[in-house]
C-alpha cells in the first residue's frame, strides 16, 4: 500500500490530532511515512492472530476455523491444557472448555495435513485489577521519596535498600501505609551520570546503585575494599555524586562477588540458583548485555553482526568466553533483588497495607538491554514523546524505544507481561508511568522535533485485561498517570477495569481557574500536590519555577500574575472546606489537610515538601542545563523522625482519619 492514508489506517496511526492546548495538528507527510516504514519494518509476519477476552464470569464465543481436524488449547507455558476433535464447521468451543484459570492461552486448530495454526488467543482476565481489602486501606497516604535523594548516617552518597527499611519502619510509626518510589530499574552503572530512572536500561532489573554493599555477606569490609575516601566524597557531595558512588559500590562488589565464587556456603548457592531460575532467559540476556556493551563500547547496532541478535546459544557463548564477568552481573542482580524483597518483607511485618509503591517508566533506552532482547517487539529509529501543552510549549521527546503494538500481540503480549511481573515482583501497588500509552503512543521520527510525531494505537482492551490478570497474580494495585493529552472516555474505560486514577491538586481545576472542592475528587485515585516533573510545594508557592525555568530558557507556560491568581484561588478553596488559611499564601500543611478530605484512598505526600525543598526533582527539557535526579535531602533520615513538618503533617493526617493505625503521636509506636 502506497497511499499514506491507508498505510496510516492499516498500522493504526494518527494523521491528525487535537494537542492539549486545543490545537488540531495535521501530521507532516515525512514524519508520517517515517513511522509507517519503522513499524513496517518488522514485517506483515508480526500480523497476530484474532484476540479473544474472557473477563470475570463473561465467556464470548471461540471459534475454530472450518478446516478444524482437532483443536487443543496451549497455556502461557505452552502446556496442553485442553483438546478436542472439531466437529465440522465454524465451530464455538468455549462451552467445551473446563474451568480454567486466568491466563493467557493460545488456541491452536489441527487441519487434515496435521499442521497446527494459531486461531486465537484467549486471555482469561478478572474483571478488575487487584482491589485492597477495605478495612485496612480505605483512605491512607504514603511518604513519597526519590531514593537515590535520601541522606543518611551510614549509606554511601546515594540512597539504598537499608535505607528504605528505615523508611519504611518510620512510615509505620506516622501511620502512612508505604513509601513511594521513583523507578528503580537497570540504568548504565559505568555512565552513572546518566541518571534519569525513567530512561532505563532495563525495565525487567534493578538498579545496582541501590544496593547497601556492608549488608552483602561476601563484602570484605571498607578498607579492604580501599574505597573509604571515595565514600567519604560522595557523602560529602552537595548532589549526588554519581561516578564516585558507582566507582565504590562496583569496587565493593566485585570484591564481594570474588569471594562469594570461591567460598560461599551451600545455602548462598543455592539460593542464588533460585534466583536465576527464577528469572531464567531474560537474566541471561540481561548478564550477556552487560558484557558485550562494555566488550565492544558502543550502542548494540553497530556491534559486530554476529552479536547484534541475542540467542540462547549467543548467551552460552558469552558466559564461556567472560564467565567471572557474566557470573558477576548475575550475581549483582541476585543482590539487589535480594535486599529489595527484604523491604517488602519489613513492610509485611510491620502490617503496611500498600508498603513498596513503584514507578514504572513507560519505555527504556534504546541502546540498552530491553531493546537489544526484545528487538522484534520494538519500533526502530522512534522515540516516544508527547506533543506541546501548556507546561512544555514545544512538546517532549523522552529518548525511549516503544513495543510495536502489532509484534507486541503476535507474541501474546509477552514482553509486557514480562515488565509487569518484574515491577509487581515486590510491590503493594504500582504507577503506570503515562498511563495513556495503552491506549495510544505518541512517536517521534529520530532527528524531527517533538512537534512533529504521531499517535500509534495501540490494543487497549488486550493491555488492560493483561494488567489485570498480573495485578491479581501480585495482589498489586495499579495506578495509572493519566496527565496530559487524554482522549475521551479514556479514563472511564479504565475506571472501569478498576485502574485508579492519579490527580494532581495543581491541575486539579476548573475552566475558570478555581480548584476543584475535596468531595469531587475519585474515590479509585491516588492524590498529590505535585509530581517530579512539576514543582515542589515551597518552589510553586514562591514562584521559584518560574523563574528557574526563564533562567534557563524555556517557556514556563504560566505569568506570575497567572500564578499569584493560582495562589488566591487555593485559599479561596481552602476556605470553602472549612480550613483556616490565614497566612499570605497557603501553607503545606493546610493543603494536604485539604486532599486528606478527599474520598481519595491514597494520598501521596513528598518529602522534599515537607522538607521544604525548592527545586523540583526533574525538569523536563534540560539534561544538564538544571541537576535533574541529582538533588540530595537536606536533612538525614535519622533526624526526619524528630523533624517538626513531619511529626505536625504525620499527626495532622490521624486526625483525618489518613492513618492506618490509630497508634497515637508518632513517637509512641
Amino acid at each position: 500500500m502506497h497511499d499514506l492514508a491507508a498505510r496510516a489506517a492499516h498500522w493504526g496511526v494518527e494523521r491528525a490530532f487535537t494537542d492539549a492546548l486545543g490545537h488540531h495538528r495535521e501530521v507532516e507527510p515525512e514524519a508520517l511515512a517515517r513511522i509507517l516504514n519503522a513499524l513496517a519494518a518488522s514485517g506483515e509476519d508480526s500480523a497476530a492472530a484474532p484476540r479473544t477476552i474472557w473477563r470475570g464470569e463473561d465467556r464470548t464465543p471461540l471459534i475454530l476455523s472450518a478446516d478444524t481436524v482437532r483443536w487443543r488449547l496451549r497455556d502461557e507455558d505452552t502446556r496442553i491444557v485442553a483438546e478436542g476433535a472439531g466437529e465440522g464447521g465454524q465451530e464455538d468451543i468455549a462451552g467445551r472448555l473446563p474451568n480454567l484459570p486466568s491466563g493467557i492461552y493460545r488456541l491452536e486448530s489441527v487441519d487434515a495435513g496435521g499442521t497446527a495454526h494459531r486461531v486465537s488467543d484467549l486471555i482469561i482476565a478478572p474483571r478488575q485489577t487487584y482491589q485492597p481489602d477495605e478495612a485496612t486501606a480505605a483512605r491512607t497516604w504514603i511518604l513519597a521519596v526519590q531514593l537515590y535523594a535520601v541522606r543518611s548516617q551510614r549509606n554511601w552518597g546515594h540512597g539504598d535498600f537499608t535505607d528504605l527499611r528505615v523508611l519504611l519502619r518510620l512510615a509505620a510509626k506516622a501511620g502512612a501505609a508505604g513509601i513511594g518510589l521513583n523507578p528503580l530499574h537497570a540504568l548504565f552503572d559505568n555512565r552513572a551520570e546518566q541518571a534519569s530512572p525513567y530512561s532505563p536500561n532495563s525495565r525487567l532489573f534493578l538498579n545496582p546503585l541501590y544496593i547497601d554493599v556492608e549488608a552483602v555477606p561476601e563484602f570484605p569490609g571498607i578498607p579492604s575494599a580501599g574505597v573509604g575516601s571515595q565514600i567519604e566524597a560522595a557523602r560529602r557531595a552537595h548532589f549526588v555524586a554519581y561516578a564516585e558512588v558507582a566507582a565504590a559500590k562496583t569496587a565493593g562488589l566485585r570484591l564481594a562477588y570474588s569471594r562469594f565464587r570461591d567460598t560461599a556456603d551451600t545455602e548462598r548457592r543455592d539460593d542464588f540458583e533460585r534466583f536465576r531460575q527464577e528469572r531464567g532467559g531474560a537474566l541471561q540476556a540481561f548478564a550477556a548485555f552487560e558484557v558485550l556493551r562494555r566488550r565492544f563500547d558502543t550502542v548494540w547496532w553497530e556491534w559486530p553482526e554476529h552479536y547484534r541478535r541475542p540467542s540462547a546459544s549467543l548467551f552460552d557463548e558469552v558466559r564461556a568466553q567472560s564467565p567471572d564477568d557474566y557470573g558477576y552481573y548475575a550475581y549483582v542482580q541476585w543482590i539487589a533483588d535480594r535486599q529489595l524483597r527484604a523491604c517488602r518483607d519489613e513492610a509485611r511485618r510491620l502490617g503496611l497495607p500498600i508498603g513498596l509503591y513503584m514507578d514504572l517508566a513507560v519505555g527504556a533506552d534504546p541502546g540498552g538491554a530491553d531493546a537489544w532482547s526484545d528487538q522484534t517487539a520494538v519500533v526502530p529509529q522512534m522515540e516516544v514523546g508527547a506533543p506541546p501543552d501548556a507546561l512544555n510549549t514545544a512538546g517532549q521527546a523522552w529518548g525511549l524505544a516503544a513495543f510495536n503494538p502489532r509484534a507486541l500481540a503476535a507474541t501474546g503480549f509477552a514482553p509486557f507481561v514480562r515488565v509487569l511481573r518484574a515491577v509487581m515482583r515486590h510491590a503493594g501497588a504500582i504507577r503506570l508511568d503515562h498511563v495513556l500509552g495503552l491506549n495510544r503512543l505518541y512517536l517521534i521520527p529520530l532527528g524531527l522535533g517533538a512537534a512533529q510525531g504521531a499517535y500509534i494505537r495501540f490494543p487497549l482492551q488486550e493491555l488492560l485485561a493483561v494488567t489485570a490478570l498480573e495485578s491479581e497474580r501480585n495482589r498489586c494495585v495499579v495506578i495509572g498517570e493519566d496527565l496530559g493529552t487524554v482522549p475521551d472516555d479514556l479514563r472511564g474505560t479504565l475506571a472501569d477495569w478498576g485502574l485508579w486514577s492519579y490527580l494532581v491538586l495543581i491541575f486539579e481545576r476548573g475552566h475558570d481557574g478555581g480548584f476543584r472542592s475535596p468531595q469531587d475528587y475519585r474515590r479509585n485515585a491516588l492524590v498529590t500536590f505535585s509530581t517530579h516533573d512539576l514543582p515542589s510545594f515551597a518552589g510553586w508557592i514562591a514562584g521559584h519555577d518560574l523563574e528557574a525555568k526563564r533562567n534557563l530558557g524555556l517557556d514556563p507556560g504560566e505569568s506570575f500574575a497567572a500564578r499569584s491568581h493560582a495562589w488566591n484561588e487555593l485559599r479561596a478553596a481552602l476556605g470553602r472546606a472549612g480550613i483556616d488559611a490565614s497566612g499570605e499564601r497557603p501553607a503545606l500543611i493546610d493543603v494536604i489537610r485539604y486532599l486528606a478530605r478527599t474520598p481519595s484512598r491514597l494520598l501521596s505526600v513528598a518529602i522534599e515538601d515537607v522538607l521544604g525543598v525548592m527545586d523540583q526533582p526533574n525538569v523536563p527539557g534540560t539534561i544538564l542545563e538544571h541537576p535533574n535526579w541529582r538533588r540530595r535531602l537536606p536533612i538525614d533520615i535519622e533526624a526526619l523522625e524528630e523533624h517538626g513538618g513531619f511529626r505536625s503533617l504525620a499527626d495532622m493526617l490521624r486526625q483525618e482519619g489518613r492513618a492506618f493505625t490509630s497508634a497515637g503521636p508518632l513517637s509512641a509506636v
